[in-house]
C-alpha cells in the first residue's frame, strides 16, 4: 500500500512531505459543485470525498488523500476568483473582518473512508484599494479560495489567526496525521 495525494496543489505536496509521508500524486478532474445552501463543512467534505472516490477507482489498493478548501464569511462561500474584479470584490469583503477557512479531507482505501473538516478563523487588517490592486497584480490570488494565499504576500493581510495555520494553507497536516493513525488503528471504520 502507498499513499496517493488526489491534488495538484504544490502546497499540499509540501505539507505531506513535511509530515514524512511518501506518496504519489494523481490530480483528478472532479465536479466540485454542491447544492446551494450546503453548510461549508459539509461542502468541503463532499468535494473531498468525490475526489477521493474518483482516484480510489484507479488505485483501489492504496490510501487516497483528498482535500478541498473554501473561505466563508457571513454564510457566503468564496471560491477561487473568476477574474480581477471578482478577486477585488472578495478582498474588499474580507477587509477588517474575520472569516473562516474550512478544509475538508477524505481518506479512502478501496470502499472504506474517513472524512473530516477543519476550520480556522482569520482576521484581516483593513485593506486599502491600492493594497488590493497591488496584490491582485502579483497574480498570487488567481487560483486561491478567497483570493489570497496566507503563505505568500497575502499573509501580510492577516492581523490574527485562530486555529491551524496549515489548514489555511490547504491541508490541516497535524490533524491529518492523527486521522491517518486512527483510520488504520480502527481497521478502516468509516467516520467523520
Amino acid at each position: 500500500m502507498k499513499y496517493i495525494l488526489a491534488s495538484a496543489s504544490p502546497r499540499r505536496k509540501e505539507l505531506l512531505a513535511m509530515a514524512g509521508l511518501e506518496f504519489d500524486v494523481y490530480a483528478p478532474q472532479t465536479d466540485e459543485s454542491f447544492a446551494e445552501g450546503t453548510p461549508p463543512e459539509d461542502a468541503v467534505q463532499l468535494i473531498a470525498a468525490k475526489k477521493a472516490a474518483r482516484v480510489a477507482l484507479l488505485f483501489p489498493e492504496d490510501c487516497v488523500i483528498a482535500a478541498d478548501t473554501i473561505v466563508t464569511i457571513d454564510g457566503a462561500i468564496l471560491g477561487k476568483p473568476k477574474d480581477h474584479a471578482d478577486a477585488a470584490r472578495m478582498l474588499r469583503l474580507l477587509s477588517s473582518r474575520t472569516h473562516q477557512v474550512v478544509t475538508g479531507v477524505c481518506l479512502r482505501l478501496g470502499g472504506l473512508k474517513r472524512v473530516f473538516a477543519q476550520t480556522t478563523d482569520v482576521t484581516f487588517y483593513p485593506l486599502s484599494e491600492d493594497e488590493i490592486e497591488a496584490y491582485i497584480q502579483t497574480g498570487e490570488c488567481a487560483d486561491k479560495a478567497g483570493a489570497y494565499a496566507i503563505q505568500g504576500r497575502g499573509g501580510l493581510f492577516a492581523a490574527r489567526l485562530t486555529g491551524d495555520y496549515y489548514n489555511v494553507v490547504g491541508l490541516p497536516i497535524a490533524r491529518l496525521t492523527r486521522e491517518i493513525a486512527a483510520f488504520f488503528s480502527t481497521e478502516h471504520n468509516e467516520g467523520t
